[in-house]
């Protein structure tokens, strides 16, 4: 089960490494941290000067936890991920390849029906208005022609962080807070998604050329709520911005524990049993992803 820590490097002139079973963070030759290598989930690189040995490298992806090399307002530039992944990848890339258009709308009505869902179950969470959200769930249709998700959007921001905020990816306080738990959520469905021999490139309806992760970006979205949560709840507490007091509690929504039909699991696990349904759908043997429906992340 995909599950363990999100290991950030956000200061310059680090230098990480393997020793023995190890990743070990360096600075001025001195090692100032180690973190066993099969508990990493993920590395964030989110500085902008830091080395890395090839050893290194190899081991983390050989246990299938990405490298995520972060740009301007910790927003993901790159991911390093492992060429071999699962035992029947070239079959499953080849089912995803094929997929045909209307069986990619319906999926991603799947998607965007939970994602709405999930978004009332985060309003409710925090004592806001969410009736409506059911209802709009209900609404969406294959391919979302009649762009419901935008809809819900609309509602739901307010809603959530005040009348006068507005999403913008490359805004600075709350703004940066998301983006921040969206680039981990990210790596670690990239990390679902090659587990289970699918290839990321390849999505639904996220299909930019230039987007390398377009199926994690599709993949993610019903957990995006749970992030959103996560950091109303900083912003209840008092904080503004990024930085090393909220990393990490913004970091905790891979192994953030969520109730639903099949009892209690991290999003990580959610994530895992997600990516494998998809898989499942392309080579035609499902016809629905296995998403959570109406969950909320358990307190404590």
């Amino acid at each position: 089960m995909m599950a363990g820590r999100v290991v950030e490097i956000a200061e310059d002139g680090r230098h990480l490494a393997k020793s023995r079973g190890f990743l070990t963070v360096s600075a001025d030759g001195a090692e100032i941290g180690r973190v066993p290598l099969d508990d990493i989930a993920a590395v964030v690189a989110s500085a902008h000067a830091i080395t890395y040995s090839n050893t290194l490298l190899v081991a983390l992806a050989e246990r299938g936890a990405p490298l995520v090399v972060c740009g301007a307002n910790h927003r993901p530039a790159a991911v390093l991920w492992a060429a071999d992944g699962h035992h029947d990848q070239a079959g499953r890339m080849s089912e995803q390849a094929a997929a045909p258009l209307p069986l990619k709308k319906r999926l991603w009505a799947q998607v965007v029906s939970a994602k709405i869902e999930s978004q009332g179950a985060t309003l409710e969470s925090v004592g806001a208005p969410h009736e409506g959200f059911a209802l709009l769930a209900r609404k969406v249709r294959s391919g979302d022609p009649d762009n419901v998700e935008a809809q819900a959007a609309r509602r739901y921001w307010p809603l959530l962080f005040g009348e006068d905020f507005r999403r913008e990816r490359a805004g600075g306080g709350v703004n940066a807070m998301l983006n921040y738990a969206y680039t981990v959520l990210r790596a670690g469905t990239a990390r679902a998604i090659m587990a289970a021999g699918l290839h990321p490139s390849l999505g639904l309806a996220h299909r930019q050329r230039g987007n390398a992760f377009a199926l994690a970006d599709d993949l993610m979205e019903p957990f995006r709520p749970v992030a959103d949560l996560l950091v109303h709840d900083v912003v209840s507490g008092g904080a503004t911005e990024v930085d090393r007091e909220t990393k990490p509690e913004l970091a905790r929504i891979l192994i953030t524990d969520m109730s639903s039909g099949d009892g209690v699991s991290p999003v990580a696990a959610c994530l895992e049993r997600l990516a494998l349904s998809a898989a499942r759908c392309f080579a035609g043997t499902a016809r629905k992803l296995d998403l959570p429906r109406r969950t909320l992340p358990l307190e404590g």
